[in-house]
């Protein structure tokens, strides 16, 4: 058996939720959040069987597509400095999902 955890952004959870449960997956949905753009994701934990981990890794990828966002990443100044202070735009890949495959040693359900 095989727990999978997928890191996705909220904005794609509903359509990767929804596939999921459709195939027959359980799923066990956690809200966190990412560090760079400090957007709010979901974590999915999926518990299945190893010959279905494709099958799950492939719903994942495609119900969340990448796109590129625009973003200004504004560091914390204080004091007088920050009138002084420029920043630039940057193009950052947003989307996807961050997925990592474990081993379950012991499963339990009451």
């Amino acid at each position: 058996m095989k727990l999978i955890y997928a890191i996705v952004r909220n904005d794609n959870e509903d359509d990767v939720t929804t596939a999921l449960s459709k195939a027959g997956f359980s799923i066990t949905r956690l809200n966190t959040t990412g560090g760079f753009l400090r957007k709010g994701n979901v974590t999915l934990m999926i518990g299945t069987e190893d010959e279905k981990v494709d099958e799950a890794i492939g719903i994942i990828k495609s119900e969340c597509g990448e796109s590129q966002k625009i973003t200004i990443d504004m560091p914390f100044i204080s004091g007088v400095n920050m009138v002084n202070y420029a920043t630039m735009p940057m193009q950052v890949a947003i989307g996807g999902a961050t997925i990592f495959v474990t081993d379950v040693v012991r499963f339990e359900k009451f």
